[in-house]
Formats: structure tokens, sequence, C-alpha cells
């Protein structure tokens, strides 16, 4: 498949109440289901989608760190809560809930990932905006090979700070 990008737009999409969206991905976090929210929300063929990297829908407003606590979490086989804005085909843009679980095999080990996102609170929309500009300035000034870890820093000092984990102060909203 070859890589699409967008070009960021204004246009905002925003899930209604009863909406989940639901994707599985390899271990490597290339798609291999999303049902028809997915699609409708991506803006992509339902095989457009499946076997691209999962980071095919990625807003260039999210920090980089963010998605390594993501995967860092994964990687130890635990659950993660986000909140996460993602970016339509067309450049448009929706914020949701993900929760993010690793699928075992019957063998036991991790076979891929399962995420099952919903409609965030606005208040959690409000408050992550201006985290992750934050974490995005504090990336553009460290610069590409520390941006990661200078984002993830920002935000594990954001969390000490108001004593709270990610995983509560994503549930807090």
């Amino acid at each position: 498949m070859a890589k699409y990008r967008a070009t960021p737009t204004a246009l905002e999409r925003t899930m209604r109440e009863n909406d989940f969206i639901v994707s599985k991905t390899d271990l490597k976090g290339r798609i291999t289901y999303c049902n028809r929210i997915f699609i409708e929300f991506a803006g992509y063929a339902e095989h457009e989608l499946l076997g691209a990297p999962h980071n095919l829908i990625r807003h260039p407003d999210m920090p980089r760190g963010v998605f390594q606590f993501l995967w860092d979490s994964l990687h130890a086989e635990r659950e993660c809560f986000a909140y996460v804005k993602n970016m339509s085909k067309d450049g448009g843009f929706y914020w949701v809930l993900a929760n993010v679980t690793p699928s075992y095999g019957e063998d036991g080990r991790v076979e891929g990932y399962f995420s099952v996102r919903r409609k965030p609170p606005a208040a959690a929309v409000q408050a992550c905006t201006a985290l992750y500009r934050d974490m995005l300035a504090a990336e553009q000034k460290a610069g590409p090979r520390d941006a990661m870890s200078a984002s993830l820093a920002l935000l594990t000092e954001v969390l000490a700070a108001k004593g709270l984990s990610y995983e509560q102060f994503v549930l807090s909203f």
C-alpha cells in the first residue's frame, strides 16, 4: 500500500454518543480488522486500511510522547487509555478516548492489539489540547533525536505535579 498523507484541515468530526470505533492490529501496528465506524471516521475504504500501519490516521498535533507511553504500556502487557486526536483521509480530525489492550493467542503470547475508541468528554479534549501543545513544543525544542523522551518527560512532570498517574488523569474527566 502506498503511504497516503493528508494535509490537516480545521474540519472536525464529532463522534456520536453510541459510537465505538474498533480495530485490531498485528504486533507491528498494521491494521488487521476495522469496524464500519472506524471506516466512516477515518475516511478510507476498508481495503485501504487493512494491512496499513495504524499511524496512517495519526494527526500531527499528537505528541510522540503519548504514543511512546502507549507502546511502553502495551509492551509491558498492560492496557492503556489515552485521548487521541486522529486525522481522516481528507485532513479532518476527530478526538477519541482510546482503550488499547494486548490480544493473546491460544499459546498465551501477545499476537496483536485490540483498540476500542469512544467519544471523549469535552473537558478532556480541552485539557489534552493544551497539554499536547506543550508537549509538541518540548519535542520541537529538543530536536528530532530527543523529541519523544522530551515530551514524555513533560507529561510525567505534569502528572507528578497533579499527583496523578496517566490512567487517573485520563479517567478523571
